[in-house]
């Protein structure tokens, strides 16, 4: 308690701490994270995730994973399995697991009262008919014609609706509430339809009648014991009806309470889970977990870290009102947090050939270069440096202008990154006018780490020596979207994509990297920061640019 006290409250925390001293549910503090197994998490609910999970956490409760499996057309196995994962990766612990298909027959079983207390009744309606019945905001609806059938025959079709005699679609039961209501989710809810077409994940065949998201969600929190039930602002209209079920069937003074913050909006992404399928499906990105899309698996592939995710969304915070995050809050997180633990190596991108013609033939030395400079605890390292090295093309230029300080004839020096000052005496191009080779002399007083070291230059430049380097595929990574609300847009939302949102580049890396695994993360000297992805192989090394040292999107 004192920890949280250190910093602002957000409402939902004044409102768990009021009821802790208030003594609120015998002092208990219990939520939940109750995903529908429908498709893989992305940032979105890794703040709902944060808050779930963070606000027990930091108050001493507890907080269960709980599977929205009601509609089986959708659901799979393979979503349980990653949204366990990601929760895991993002740092949290659940008490408990549970299902809604845990509560299925005692859900019947409610339903079935419901029936008889003469508040749910059968209804045979088209789908489309229901929803012109419902009215609109300022016109009330209209009553089915089957609203007032006989509670027995209620109970006949309802137990028919599960033993496969009812087709898919030909009848759902409704609530009966209140068709006049200001709140059209008052307007007799639907709660249970029929679905025989796909098979439950956990249940098989035994069930096919399944529960509505509005039905089942209030009493599986209330079955649980669920104190706060936290959820995105698009529940506030829907709260009405999840107290209403409850207290159908509360029977102590106990009550789950449901609380909405604001949804996670940002710039150049879509959060969709059906656009993301689409995209998924059609090939536009290479799965589920493609490094430019918002799901946690593709921005841990990218590279991006448990706690960068954390601070992010500790930064944006939590509020009643949506709004637009600009994705560049979420890359300044990431650059914070690999600043002090990614190791810095030296990258080439567009590599030409340096011969430093006074360098002793068939010497071989080590240069001694820091792993990390704002970070003493991640040592060093020890870079071959020979007589042939490489260097990037841009850091050469033949005829220079008087403010280009890198490497040029004419007697301008530079310093080698960790090594020795050069002065550019020449180069050799092709048959096309094409630099192939740079010729240079080096001043052997200058090495890095001497008492020579400390005559300044203008400009430092990244090399490579010829036997301390390999290729590696690079892919450079870039916004998904060109526009920064892509979900304001009314057309064909394929014609917003970035079609530079992936570019593939061969470069010559540092050799050490051979031996990197899935996950580690670099910074390319004055590029970006990189990390290992996961189809790196023996003798091909691949890397996913995580992002660039600077937002250079605005310039853009």
């Amino acid at each position: 308690m004192e920890e949280v006290a250190k910093k602002s409250l957000n409402f939902i925390e004044e409102i768990v701490e009021k009821d802790l001293k208030e003594g609120k549910n015998d002092n208990r503090l219990q939520t939940r994270f109750p995903p529908e197994p429908n498709g893989y998490l992305h940032i979105g609910h890794a703040k709902a995730i944060c808050m779930d999970f963070g606000i027990a956490q930091r108050y001493g409760g507890i907080c269960n994973l709980r599977f929205d499996d009601t509609n089986p057309s959708k659901e799979d196995v393979e979503y349980v399995d990653s949204i366990q994962e990601d929760i895991k990766w993002l740092g949290f612990e659940w008490g408990n697991i549970y299902y809604a298909s845990d509560y299925f027959p005692q859900l019947w079983d409610l339903a079935v009262q419901l029936i008889k207390d003469g508040k749910a009744y059968i209804d045979e309606q088209s789908a489309e008919e229901i929803a012109k019945q419902k009215g609109t905001p300022t016109t009330p609806g209209t009553e089915s014609p089957y609203r007032n059938r006989p509670v027995e025959e209620n109970l006949a079709l309802f137990a028919k609706m599960n033993t496969g005699e009812i087709p898919e679609g030909a009848m759902v039961l409704r609530a009966k509430i209140d068709m006049a209501s200001p709140n059209m989710h008052f307007r007799d809810p639907i709660m249970y339809r029929i679905i025989t077409s796909h098979p439950h994940h956990r249940t098989g065949t035994q069930w096919k009648a399944y529960p509505m998201y509005d039905y089942a969600h209030g009493q599986s929190d209330y079955f649980e014991g669920v104190t706060h039930s936290i959820c995105t602002l698009e529940f506030v209209v829907h709260r009405p009806l999840y107290d209403w079920f409850i207290d159908q069937f509360a029977d102590s003074d106990y009550r789950p309470r449901q609380y909405e913050f604001n949804r996670l909006n940002i710039t150049y992404t879509v959060m969709s889970k059906r656009k993301m399928l689409q995209l998924v499906q059609e090939g536009v990105v290479a799965g589920w977990d493609d490094p430019r899309m918002p799901t946690i698996c593709g921005l841990r592939r990218r590279g991006y870290t448990p706690e960068a995710i954390r601070d992010f969304i500790d930064r944006i915070g939590y509020t009643k009102v949506d709004g637009m995050i600009d994705v560049s809050l979420l890359e300044h997180s990431i650059r914070e947090d690999l600043k002090p633990k990614a190791h810095r190596v030296s990258a080439l991108f567009d590599p030409i050939k340096l011969v430093i013609t006074n360098y002793p033939e068939g010497q071989k030395e080590y240069m001694t270069t820091d792993n990390n400079p704002d970070n003493e605890a991640a040592g060093t390292r020890e870079m071959p440096f020979g007589k042939e090295i490489f260097i990037e093309r841009g850091d050469f230029m033949e005829d220079a202008p008087k403010d280009f300080f890198r490497l040029t004839p004419g007697g301008r020096e530079v310093r080698l990154k960790s090594a020795y000052i050069i002065q550019c005496t020449g180069c050799e191009k092709d048959e096309n006018g094409q630099v192939t080779t740079v010729y240079c002399t080096y001043d052997p007083d200058t090495k890095s780490g001497t008492e020579g070291s400390k005559r300044k230059v203008k400009s430092t430049i990244n090399w490579l020596d010829k036997d301390g380097c390999i290729e590696a595929e690079v892919r450079l990574y870039d916004r998904l979207f060109k526009v920064e609300d892509p979900a304001a847009y009314d057309g064909d939302f394929h014609d917003l994509l970035n079609e530079d949102s992936l570019e593939i580049k061969t470069a010559l890396v540092e050799k050490h990297l051979e031996g990197a695994q899935a996950g580690d993360h670099f910074q390319f000297l004055k590029i970006g920061y990189f990390t290992v992805d996961k189809d790196s192989q023996d003798g091909k090394l691949i890397l996913n640019r995580t992002v660039s040292l600077k937002d250079n999107w605005a310039k853009k």
